[in-house]
């Protein structure tokens, strides 16, 4: 009996790989330097890809292909009105990495309210004394907390700040009803504006769509008081980086906590990544390692399972 070919377009646990390979001929392209998607997807009967690209052209040329496995949640680097088109089931792994996004997004609003990064800086230079005269923290307890997004990221987030932190909590989710926001303990509010005004940290966990991208523009910026942070561990196209890198320039924002970009490798010459009251990571915020063991195992069943003509686990709706 023939075996099925999966291509994996990036690197994953090995446990992914492994549970593939019983089944299928695995094509790995982080052990095939040189080789491309391009080069393997007419080939594949399904694929696995965290970052890479499946566009409308890419798919075209996928004439074996009967189900694309995302490694993670976010499925904007999918063309999915293509996929269907072409009766390409699409399997995703939500929630596996809730608790480690969330806990980078707490790191990252900890670094900002610590100045860590000026105060690390600071003493490797030996300004020692500066450092001690400088560096005022802020302290998160009693502070305002404002969610776009109360999906599993957000609540777990929530939870954090709220019990652990003394924080209140407000949330802007148009899919969340009141009733299920006070479960957690917090406020839902109906509009976005006034959860800007209120808040002091402003985190992001919201699906990249048309209806949210730019959603934390220039408009929205400008409600923020001077001494709020931003933090993005989304998509990078929620928030509007012209305006973000204007408003932190100009002392608009107090500072700003980014692990994702509108352009991914994210170059050295960006202009957020010169500025000392920004804390970047390179989108991490996923890859903890009990998160990224857990993702490569259920995508990697979910697209044995499809293959074999079951119904997967976490179909992409």
């Amino acid at each position: 009996m023939a075996r099925f070919r999966v291509l994996v377009t990036e690197s994953i646990h090995p446990v992914g790989i492994e549970r593939l390979a019983r089944e299928a001929d695995v094509i790995y392209l982080a052990d095939r330097p040189g080789e491309t998607v391009d080069q393997h997807l007419p080939e594949a009967d399904g694929v696995v890809v965290r970052t890479a690209r499946l566009d409308d052209a890419r798919l075209s040329r996928a004439g074996r292909l009967r189900v694309i496995g995302k490694h993670g949640v976010g499925v904007d680097n999918v063309d999915l009105a293509a996929a269907r088109a072409r009766g390409i089931s699409v399997v995703f792994t939500p929630g596996v990495n809730s608790q480690a996004v969330a806990e980078h997004a707490l790191t990252l609003m900890l670094m900002l309210a610590r100045r860590i990064p000026t105060a690390s800086r600071l003493l490797r230079e030996g300004q020692f004394d500066e450092a001690r005269r400088t560096i005022v923290a802020l302290d998160l307890q009693g502070k305002t907390l404002g969610l776009v997004g109360l999906g599993q990221v957000g609540r777990r987030l929530a939870l954090i700040c709220r019990q652990g932190l003394g924080m209140r909590v407000l949330a802007f989710d148009p899919y969340v009803t009141s009733a299920q926001a006070a479960e957690l303990g917090v406020e839902l509010v109906p509009e976005l504006p006034p959860l800007l005004r209120l808040a002091d940290v402003v985190s992001v966990h919201a699906p990249l769509t048309p209806e949210t991208r730019g959603i934390i523009g220039r408009a929205a910026l400008a409600e923020l008081k001077p001494t709020a942070y931003v933090v993005n561990c989304a998509r990078g196209g929620l928030v509007d980086e012209d305006a973000l890198l204007d408003a932190l320039r100009s002392g608009r924002l107090a500072g700003a906590g980014l692990d994702v970009f509108v352009e991914e490798p994210t170059p050295a010459s960006h202009p957020l990544l010169g500025l000392e009251n920004v804390v970047v990571t390179p989108h991490v915020a996923g890859s903890s390692q009990e998160a990224l063991r857990l993702m490569a195992e259920n995508v990697a069943e979910d697209v044995l399972r499809v293959l074999r003509g079951e119904q997967p686990a976490h179909p992409f709706r």
